[in-house]
Order: C-alpha cells, then structure tokens, then sequence
C-alpha cells in the first residue's frame, strides 16, 4: 500500500524524467545513502569492511565500468583483471612519484591513464565483434599483466616483483597503507562509488546511453539514423576503462596495499567481474551492484557455513564455492538472462499492483 504512484504528482517535465519518479523509491534511496554515510561508519571494523564492505564497494565500481561497455554497448571483454592492474600501477607510480598530491587526485588520474590504454585497445572493435573482439580482450588481458611482470619500472626495480601503497592521508585521515582505520578506507570508496554510479546512471539515460544501446542492438541500422560507431565504441571503452581504472587503484591502495599482478589480477579477476554482471544483470546499474554484493557476500556465508559451522577444509569449501556459481551462472543464463535486476523488477511491480498482482 506504501509503494504507490497514485497522488505523486508531476508539474514538470524535469520532475518527469528523474532517476527515481516514484516518492517511495527516492525516500528508500536518500534512506541508503543516510546509513551508508552516517552510520556505517561509526559501527564498522576491520573485519566486516576486508571481507565485506570494501570488496562491494570496488567490485560494484568495476561491474559498472564492465557493465557499460558489455551491457549497454554490447562489446565483450575479458581484459577487466588488465585494467584492474593499470588503475593499480598508475596509481603507485602516482603515489611514489608525487607524494604531496593528494591521493583523490591520484586515484582519478588512474583512472584517467586506464581510460586512454582501454581506447587503444578497444580500436579493434572497430572491425570485429562478438567472440573476435572477446579474443582481442583476452590478449589484452595477458599482454599487460605480462608487461608489468617484466618491466621493472613498474614496480620500482623492487626484488620481490611486488607493489605496496605507502601511507597517505585525504583531508587528515589516513585512507592507505597497513596503519589505515576500517572506517576512513570505507568512507573514501564510499565517495567514489556514488559518485561513478551516479555518473553512470546520468550517462546511460542521457543521449550517450541511448548511442549505447542503439550500437548493442544493431550496429548498422544505428549508423543509419546518424550514430558514429566510432566515436561511441571508443566512448564505452574510455568510460568502462575509467571506472575499472578507478576500482583497479582503489584494490590496491585501500583494500589490499601489496600486490603481485599475476596472483591478484589474472584471468579469474576477469570472470569473476563478468560473473557478476552476469548474475546482477546486463544493461542495469542496480545489476551491478547487486551482483557485486551476492558474489562478495557467499564466499563469506560459504566460509563461515561451511568451514566454520560444519568443519570442512578450506579447499573443499572453495571447491563447492567455484561449483555454486557455476551453477547460479547456468540457471541465470537459462531461466533469467537478465539477472536479479529483472527479479527486482518484477518484485517492485507485484507490489505496485498488490493486492492484485498479475
């Protein structure tokens, strides 16, 4: 009975056309992000922000990014872990080269640097497509975790082939390095991930978002009515990139502050980002974090279940892990393509329509 749009008047087209039309969605909405800013931070500690709060956070500002190129403009990629690693690495370049700049700054410098090696290889998607552009991805992926493995530049000529995130501090409050508190960590990818899935969600209802689509559903007939692939094409893989870049330097230097780029940004860094859009929904902002927080979410419910409630080995609960989402992915791609976003839909209008839902 609350979630009504009988009574909610529109007086503008401006009023018409915003993100959140429904009072009840917008009240839920400035609800979230009330507890997100103001609370959250005062309960959390180091446990539930490593294990569950600051992966959301990265994993949904990367299933964005992922989104936007393969959901919205229906250009595959399997180079996300790549990408990951050049936010990483530009922002520990950034860091040690430039320590009074502040690290905001750095991390979306970061981002900006995946941005331009993101256009340069998505160029190719300007002649192939499908599993093609899939493979060029792909090599991607292992040409440039094989670059920073070999040119030591990267990782500041150290013995060990590894990276650390010194110490820095945004606005008095120290946000990286092993001596950072849980709760300004969470804070700092708090700002950043609003701030990416607020410029998504104006990207993709905006004019940008509708040459998106327009190039996902058919290419050719999108050229026809004054669409320029080119431009749009590269656009997707400059924004997607961006925000990957983002959510790559934010996995370093908050979340994790060392880092070896074959272990931590391999091949399965890919999957499990694209497992994510899989699960929460292609073409869907709130897909993306949603998948984001299920497959952050049941590692942890499987490890406390399986191994701290039944006893089980660590790498037979990992086993099952790996077997589980094998199995959500299949019945995701069979019985609902497109994801818990579609599920949440739907919810959303059987509830408009109760007590009579169809």
């Amino acid at each position: 009975m609350l979630y009504r749009e009988a009574g909610d008047f529109k007086t503008s087209y401006v009023a018409d056309g915003q993100t959140f039309p429904i009072w009840f969605d917008r009240m839920r909405y400035y609800a979230v992000l009330a507890i997100a800013f103001g609370v959250i931070p005062f309960f959390v500690n180091d446990y539930y922000a490593n294990a569950v709060l600051l992966p959301f956070l990265i994993y949904s500002i990367a299933a964005i990014g992922l989104n936007i190129l393969v959901g919205y403009c229906g250009q595959v990629s399997l180079g996300t872990g790549a990408f990951m690693a050049v936010g990483a690495y530009a922002v520990y370049k950034l860091m040690t080269a430039f320590p009074e700049v502040n690290l905001f700054f750095h991390v979306l410098l970061a981002g900006g640097i995946t941005a331009f090696v993101g256009v340069m290889f998505g160029l190719p998607s300007l002649r192939i497509k499908g599993f093609y552009l899939a493979v060029a991805t792909l090599a991607a992926q292992f040409f440039l975790v094989w670059l920073f493995n070999r040119v030591p530049w990267f990782y500041n000529y150290s013995a060990s082939g590894q990276i650390s995130a010194p110490d820095r501090t945004v606005f008095g409050m120290l946000v990286s390095g092993p001596n950072a508190e849980a709760w300004a960590k969470y804070m700092f990818c708090l700002v950043f991930t609003v701030g990416v899935a607020f410029l998504a969600r104006n990207l993709t209802r905006g004019m940008q978002g509708r040459q998106w689509m327009a190039i996902r559903d058919m290419d050719i007939a999108a050229e026809i009515i004054g669409v320029n692939p080119l431009r749009a094409k590269l656009m997707a893989f400059a924004v997607s990139s961006f925000f990957i870049g983002i959510a790559g330097a934010l996995f370093f230097a908050v979340y994790l502050g060392a880092v070896e780029v074959g272990e931590v940004f391999g091949i399965n860094k890919s999957f499990l980002v694209l497992f994510m859009i899989i699960i929460g929904g292609l073409g869907s902002i709130f897909g993306s974090f949603a998948g984001a927080a299920f497959l952050v979410l049941l590692p942890v419910l499987l490890k406390n279940v399986l191994v701290g409630g039944l006893g089980w080995p660590t790498d037979l609960a990992a086993h099952v892990e790996f077997m589980i989402v094998g199995l959500l992915i299949i019945v995701f791609l069979i019985a609902e393509p497109h994801g818990l976003a579609q599920l949440w839909r739907v919810a959303k209008e059987k509830l408009r329509l109760w007590p009579f839902p169809h």
